[in-house]
């Protein structure tokens, strides 16, 4: 007993020595690993779902006996020219893999809130009139929608006349002298937005790049815990050729041996939930790129596409969603595009 009590004696001493030690060479040491601690304490705060509006799936329910549609036939593909499922199962969204009515008749019910982030900064406001025209027209018809503006023009913003349960809402971003500096901000900023007020407000959340405008329908079939966009320049090429940050320096790294899909930065969005980890997740990894005095080849564009090689996507939408006009007129295998960008004058638009 004797040996025992002077073990555990001898073992606290030295533990208390090691301590005054690292305190002696790093007087933040204690400050610091609190810090640590109150951080990874927010973290598990940040992540309860308890926080954020949430659609579980066995809420959506089908109404049986109200509707008349074809049979969905097992021994049939819906569509034979593209690929519909991911190989971790997720569903790649093209037109004919879905049922409209069936999708609204499950969705519509539940009274979700559908946010919409659009960063219209700069010369960018001239765009935000006809994309949200547009968006009146096609976006989540028959589903309540915020838009969120983040821009540093409030003033500028139009008052637009919206459809029943749809509203503006501007939230304040700073001007830069570089359009690089915007793309390295939203994501701060879209997480501070859900933190402050969008998971009290809305159940899905998506980002909509400001330079594009609705065409056709764009609605609940988009719908997902996590939801990325196929690039449309990329969408049919082999990994190699995509324009990954290749720089092992950059968090953003992915090897020109790995990656699914190139996803692209103008539309992604999922969950509220789901979202915010999504943001606060690439926000740091942007800031530490920042510390090392380093910018991904795309910004949040790069850093996009490693969290998305890493926590896949539940559901993909193909490039009808985010067509480039650039592309000129779309293939076949496209039957009808939802979103695209627009053709504009980058010199007169961008600060730099």
């Amino acid at each position: 007993m004797d040996n025992l009590k002077r073990f555990l004696v001898f073992t606290l001493l030295l533990a208390v020595i090691v301590i005054g030690a690292l305190y002696i060479l790093q007087p933040d040491f204690g400050i610091s690993q609190m810090k640590v601690l109150a951080t990874e304490a927010v973290c598990l705060k940040d992540s309860d779902s308890s926080m954020f509006k949430t659609i579980k799936h066995d809420q959506l329910k089908y109404p049986v006996g109200q509707l008349h549609v074809p049979q969905p036939w097992a021994m049939k593909q819906s569509r034979s020219d593209v690929l519909t499922v991911t190989h971790w199962l997720a569903p790649i969204v093209w037109e004919g893999t879905f049922n409209t009515q069936v999708i609204n008749r499950m969705y519509q019910p539940l009274n979700i809130t559908v946010a919409a982030c659009i960063f219209a900064v700069g010369n960018y406001i001239r765009l935000l009139p006809p994309l949200l025209q547009s968006a009146e027209k096609h976006f989540m018809i028959g589903y309540r929608v915020n838009y969120y503006i983040f821009t540093d023009q409030p003033n500028k913003v139009p008052r637009l006349a919206l459809g029943s349960g749809r509203s503006i809402i501007v939230l304040p971003f700073p001007s830069f002298n570089r359009w690089q500096e915007i793309s390295l901000r939203r994501m701060e900023f879209i997480r501070k937005a859900i933190e402050d007020r969008i998971r009290h407000e809305a159940h899905y959340v998506f980002n909509i790049d400001s330079d594009t405008l609705f065409e056709n329908h764009f609605g609940a079939e988009a719908l997902g815990e996590l939801v990325g966009s196929l690039h449309p320049w990329y969408y049919y090429l082999t990994r190699n050729q995509f324009t990954n940050e290749r720089r092992p320096a950059s968090r953003a790294h992915v090897p020109d041996t790995e990656g699914d899909f190139y996803y692209i930065g103008a539309l992604y969005g999922g969950s509220v939930d789901a979202v915010y980890r999504l943001t606060k997740t690439i926000e740091q990894q942007l800031n530490i790129d920042k510390q090392n005095n380093i910018e991904a080849v795309w910004q949040e564009e790069s850093h996009l596409n490693l969290y998305f090689l890493e926590y896949k996507p539940t559901k993909v939408l193909s490039p009808e969603y985010v067509w480039d006009k650039l592309r000129g007129n779309p293939p076949e295998h496209i039957r009808v595009v939802r979103l695209a960008t627009i053709i504009k004058d980058k010199k007169a638009l961008r600060p730099n």
